[in-house]
């Protein structure tokens, strides 16, 4: 589904994922920060891997 989708849901459930997706991969960038590791996430239908210090570079800059 597409966020637009998502945001036009009937069920309260699947229109509030969106929010706690967003809020799970925040909580994984604060963890990979923390931790000095890596994640991964699908760009374009690919996996990229983001390192710890890029989405410290990323913080500083938002």
């Amino acid at each position: 589904m597409t966020q637009q989708e998502l945001s036009k849901a009937t069920n309260p459930d699947l229109r509030a994922s969106l929010v706690a997706m967003r809020r799970a991969a925040e909580m994984a960038r604060k963890t990979a920060i923390q931790t000095d590791t890596e994640i991964v996430v699908v760009k374009d239908g690919k996996p990229v891997h983001i390192t710890a210090e890029e989405l410290r570079r990323e913080q500083r800059q938002a």
